[in-house]
């Protein structure tokens, strides 16, 4: 809940301080940018050219970055550094960063059934390699059992770091390890903090029977893309991610053969030229591979989204159509419906017991027998608030939502009693408590519930637009399941007493989000073995869903409309971005005018690109050949897009508007005639104001449809000036 928001906050301040710390003589962790040099030169020479021949730390060179950037990592000083720069070939040097980790249902949630749709058009992700960076993985889950799996394509060239080599097979190809710098748990790439094995499963675990969580959510959990390979790299501890082991991390991958890489790490927006991770997947973009990113758990706040380089996928966070339902019930007969995980079957639901009111559940006298509610709070986790119940004899407890998170409720492995209600329910128990002398409460456990009709809502924790960096391309780009996610687990919980062997977690962020996104585009990438990473991206924002299972506008965290910041494009659709019928399709070199518009100088954009570069041509953010539309509106502007026939060789399609709000849009052309596949066409899009709106924003959509294909861009307009 409101432990991720103090997460974010926490390595954001550790970060800053990180920067500013240049004491004199202090040794310290750099990513150094270079120049390209002479391919006679081996790369590690070449790096350790720059660094003096005396240094204050033993084996300085941390790693030499192959393809992620021209450059190297090493521990330095800051004087060290500063006589580098004398140096021909020396670019730039940015001090380490700390970076922050940010199913049984989601899948038929989601459309995927075995057998049939996209899961057998695309042979389950058949082939394809999932790169996944995180905290490692837990081989000897079933969910990464390499059990009918075929062997790994002969491109692939990882390495398996267990110990065990056995621990690999032909689901979990690969495992490595990078810790130079931030000195990782242990030398092995053993996920000991559950993330990364619960994202890798996510994305492409295989199938496991009566998967549960506290006898919860059972059923059969299995990621996206079950019959595609794992390549785990593991780049963060329990204390945090290096920028520097990420780098790594991403280097070994590219240069391993990975077709897809999740990335659910983040980092506070900085500008693209000062980001190795956003210079890194240029350089996977670069090679073919797509990448998925978490936008963050910075929501609802606006500006909040983070990993919004274009050339990503940058992904937000939704719920899916399950609940655990847990029932707060008032001695007045009130009764509001929250979450948790777990659900006692020897609670006495039908008895009242005493309701106190426990503030942030801190430092609680008098709770013995009675149930607990509390608010939730920005620096206590909802679990270790149910300990402090538990502790102090409370016999159960009721959690409400901090304001921000509204309507947004979490299901967490509680060790008591609980429910996690919204925050307008904690409203009116806290009124009913302040109303009698002797307010009573129960909670009721009605277990698993499928069948909301508002899934998917945004999530409160999802973060928000528009980017700092480049509010001229709308991000979020997608938003996918994130919240409530059952997935594999390393480790078993105190309270499970089925005495079960297999261990699963609930939980959520835009991590998972991440994952989900990672194997759709892996299961694309085996459907269309050819696309590019910007067609995948393309179809998979194209062909998003704009409304809810019971045909609603998707809604936000307080159950409001959500606007396009929250939403991006849409909520995914698996089987309909497999068949898209026109993608905006990118080449890398096609960032570059873009990169350069951003005022970027030529060497900035270099870094970037991995090449040497002059910005002597320029467009404005918009101009861009993005699937979607942000416009910074004061007087007419127009827009060129391309667009590339993938679905039928003859086909039609005709222009559908849906308008801002006090937007006058006219598109030449009306109609797209294709006569053959990959044939390209042309269009302009005119954005006019016809209204008085001034400091504020307007959303609509523009569909190109034709009798099988319906292929929507969301439009941002952001009022600017007079009319």
């Amino acid at each position: 809940m409101t432990l991720h928001k103090l997460l974010y906050a926490l390595i954001s301040l550790f970060s800053l301080f990180s920067v500013l710390a240049q004491t004199s003589g202090q040794v310290k962790s750099y990513i150094i940018h270079v120049k390209q040099h002479d391919r006679n030169i081996h790369t590690t020479n070449y790096h350790n050219s720059f660094l003096p021949a005396v240094t204050t730390s033993n084996d300085p060179l941390l790693y030499s970055y192959n393809h992620v950037i021209s450059g190297f990592a090493a521990r330095l000083t800051a004087e060290e550094v500063e006589a580098m720069k004398e140096k021909d070939g020396f670019i730039s040097a940015h001090p380490e960063r700390m970076y922050q980790l940010s199913t049984t249902r989601s899948p038929s949630f989601l459309g995927l059934h075995p057998g049939t749709g996209l899961w057998n058009q695309s042979n389950e992700g058949k082939g394809v390699i999932i790169g996944v960076l995180d905290t490692g993985v837990f081989p000897s889950h079933p969910s990464f059992s390499g059990v009918n799996m075929p062997p790994p394509p002969a491109k692939w060239k990882g390495k398996c770091k267990f110990p065990n080599k056995t621990n690999c097979n032909n689901k979990l190809i690969g495992a490595r390890f990078f810790n130079r710098a931030s000195k990782l748990d242990d030398d092995s790439p053993l996920d000991q903090h559950g993330h990364g094995t619960h994202t890798a499963s996510t994305a492409a675990g295989g199938f496991v029977e009566n998967a549960c969580v506290l006898g919860s959510a059972c059923g059969t959990a299995v990621g996206m893309a079950p019959q595609a390979h794992l390549a785990i790299y593991k780049v963060c501890s329990q204390s945090g991610c290096s920028n520097i082991d990420i780098l790594a991390g991403l280097d070994a991958a590219i240069k391993d053969g990975v077709d897809v890489v999740s990335y659910s790490l983040t980092h506070p927006s900085i500008p693209f030229h000062d980001d190795p991770i956003a210079i890194g997947t240029f350089a996977a973009a670069q090679k073919g591979v797509f990448v998925s990113c978490a936008g963050g758990n910075g929501g609802p706040f606006k500006q909040s989204i983070v990993n919004e380089a274009p050339w990503v996928l940058t992904v937000g966070a939704s719920t899916i159509d399950r609940r655990l339902r847990a029932t707060a019930k008032l001695g007045n007969g009130q009764v509001f419906d929250g979450e948790s995980v777990y659900q006692p079957k020897d609670f006495p639901a039908g008895k009242m017991l005493p309701l106190v009111y426990g503030a942030s559940c801190c430092k609680l006298s008098d709770v013995k027998e009675k149930v607990v509610f509390c608010y939730g709070t920005e620096d206590i986790n909802p679990l270790d608030q149910g300990w402090e119940v538990k502790d102090a004899g409370g016999a159960a407890t009721i959690l409400a939502n901090p304001e921000h998170d509204g309507f947004t409720t979490y299901a967490e492995a509680h060790v008591l009693p609980a429910t996690e209600v919204s925050y307008m329910a904690g409203q009116n128990i806290k009124a009913y408590i302040n109303s009698t002398k002797s307010p009573m409460a129960t909670i009721l456990f009605k277990g698993t519930v499928i069948g909301d009709p508002l899934a998917p809502v945004v999530a409160s924790l999802s973060s928000r637009g528009p980017s700092l960096q480049t509010p001229g391309v709308l991000k979020p780009d997608i938003i996918g399941p994130g919240m409530n996610i059952l997935a594999a687990w390393p480790f078993h919980f105190d309270a499970d007493t089925s005495g079960s062997k297999l261990t699963f977690n609930i939980i959520s962020d835009t991590s998972t989000s991440t994952s989900h996104l990672s194997g759709v585009a892996a299961l694309i990438k085996r459907a269309h073995p050819n696309w590019s990473p910007a067609a995948i991206k393309s179809a998979i924002m194209t062909t998003a869903g704009l409304v809810s299972a019971g045909r609603t506008a998707i809604l936000d965290e307080k159950l409001t409309p959500a606007d396009v910041f929250a939403t991006g494009a849409g909520h995914v659709n698996p089987s309909n971005a497999n068949d898209p019928g026109l993608v905006y399709d990118l080449e890398p070199d096609d960032y570059i005018p873009f990169l350069c518009g951003l005022g970027y100088t030529d060497e900035q954009v270099g870094k970037i690109a991995h090449k040497s570069v002059s910005c002597t041509s320029k467009i404005p953010q918009g101009q861009l050949n993005y699937p979607t539309f942000s416009v910074s509106l004061g007087s007419s502007q127009t827009f060129k897009r391309t667009v590339t026939n993938v679905g039928e060789p003859f086909s039609y399609y005709f222009a559908k508007i849906v308008s801002p709000k006090g937007v006058k849009i006219i598109v030449k052309p009306r109609q797209l005639q294709f006569s053959s596949a990959n044939q390209k066409a042309k269009y302009y899009v005119t954005f006019s104001r016809c209204g008085n709106l001034t400091n504020t924003y307007s959303q609509g959509y523009l569909q190109w449809v034709s009798r099988k294909h319906t292929v929507t861009s969301a439009i941002s307009v952001e009022f600017t000036g007079e009319a």
